[in-house]
């Protein structure tokens, strides 16, 4: 079963296109995309969940027509866009009382598992949080309502190296199965990110699997 497709997903700026992205996230799976400053990994991620609305292709998540089903299909998902930037004075056991509010299958036992594994003080601001600290607690919060589908736009960017490790043996326990690197070098080059010669170099690398996955 696929959690994730997406077929002939573009998006045209002035001096960028994203054409004609296609690919599928079966059930299970970790996939990333490999490429470039400005390549188009961000812009896919945001047509994907509408924020970036497509001039053309379809995304379907769970089976379901994500533009049709918005409300239902967000439910499950867990979603990390780099750190929180909003209420920088609010404190972040305000913000974590909100935001379970919104989810029926929150779990506070999670969410405080979490909280421990990532070092994060409930009573500090949001201005207080370094970059890091900031990307933790948005997984945290990802992690927290038992999200069907994760999407991370570099959860690593702004850790530093042993939460990083934390993070990608976490990912890889709740996957349950290693990353193929070439499935990853496969979306990667049908979605144009990335040259042949840089596939060739990916699948060089297969014994430092989680190491490439980690500088997504």
């Amino acid at each position: 079963m696929n959690v994730l497709e997406v077929q002939g997903l573009t998006k045209r700026y002035p001096a960028f296109t994203l054409n004609g992205v296609s690919f599928d996230v079966p059930q299970g799976a970790v996939m990333g995309f490999i490429g470039r400053n400005g390549a188009g990994k961000s812009t896919t991620l945001k047509s994907i969940l509408g924020m970036v609305h497509p001039d053309a292709g379809a995304v379907r998540v769970f089976g379901m027509d994500y533009a049709e089903n918005e409300r239902a299909v967000r439910r499950e998902l867990g979603v990390v866009l780099g750190g929180i930037d909003f209420y920088p004075k609010k404190k972040i056991k305000t913000i974590t009382d909100v935001t379970r509010r919104f989810y029926n299958n929150w779990d506070e036992e999670k969410y405080r598992h979490y909280l421990e594994l990532f070092r994060i003080d409930e009573s500090k601001r949001v201005d207080q949080l370094s970059s890091g600290m900031k990307v933790k607690y948005m997984i945290a919060l990802a992690l927290s309502h038992n999200a069907r589908l994760l999407i991370l736009d570099e959860p690593t960017s702004g850790l530093d190296p042993v939460s990083r490790d934390e993070l990608t043996e976490l990912l890889r326990q709740m996957s349950g199965m290693a990353v193929n690197i070439n499935q990853i070098a496969k979306v990667a080059n049908a979605s144009g990110f990335v040259r042949m010669e840089d596939i060739a170099q990916i699948k060089a690398m297969q014994g430092m699997l989680w190491q490439a996955v980690k500088a997504l």
